[in-house]
């Protein structure tokens, strides 16, 4: 038998090397496991805003984070895990900037104004998709830390406006403010108009949406009356 009939494990016995083996990708250029996992949750955000929640899958997540399907797999447990890390992360990045935003402001009512102002922007509708994809996505599992991961998201989003309510009716000097009621009230009409401007049905503009919430925010928490 000559050396190229011999099995793999035999010619290398014979020359007393160890037999080639392909190298991942991935093992070639080893990153922590924690970087590693947010480079594929980063190349997630993108296609669940261009294509939605429901049409992004394994493949496509590991061809946009330039990884192996293998690679993917072997840092999250289902396809539902990426993409609900992945909406998060869009998520707390996008309501951090509209509070820091609201911060810089001089008093509440402009603090509430610029809130309204950046909610409905022409990059904010792929915002909105993916907030309303995150809301349907709890609807089809029973992932008790995901439910309770949307729970504190959307206290935490009521608690921003209801400090910014507070303030703008101390500064209005409006004694008697239902504020439970406003944060309520704003975030079904945020949630409302985004949804109608994302359906256009009826059409709605970004103008008209911002004056929606503006005459909210006028009509409950502006100056009190002159007696």
């Amino acid at each position: 038998m000559t050396a190229a009939e011999r099995p793999p494990s035999a010619a290398s016995a014979g020359s007393g090397r160890a037999p080639r083996r392909a190298v991942a990708a991935a093992a070639r250029t080893r990153q922590p496991t924690e970087v590693r996992r947010r480079l594929i949750v980063e190349a997630a955000v993108p296609l669940i805003g261009e294509r939605g929640y429901a049409s992004v899958g394994v493949r496509d997540v590991a061809a946009a984070a330039g990884v192996s399907v293998g690679t993917v797999t072997y840092h999250f447990g289902s396809v539902q895990e990426i993409l609900s890390e992945a909406m998060v992360l869009h998520i707390e990045r996008y309501y951090t900037a509209l509070s820091e935003a609201a911060d810089r402001a001089t008093s509440g009512a402009e603090a509430l104004r610029l809130l309204v102002d950046a909610l409905f922007t022409e990059d904010t509708d792929r915002h909105w998709r993916m907030w309303f994809d995150y809301w349907n996505a709890g609807e089809q599992g029973t992932d008790e830390a995901f439910a309770r991961g949307q729970a504190h998201r959307y206290e935490a989003w009521h608690g921003q406006i209801r400090a910014l309510a507070e303030r703008a009716a101390a500064d209005g000097r409006r004694a008697a403010v239902d504020l439970d009621g406003f944060t309520i009230r704003f975030a079904a009409l945020a949630d409302g108009l985004a949804l109608q401007r994302l359906r256009q049905a009826p059409p709605l503009t970004m103008e008209a949406a911002r004056r929606h919430l503006n005459h909210l925010i006028e009509t409950e928490l502006g100056p009190a009356p002159s007696a």
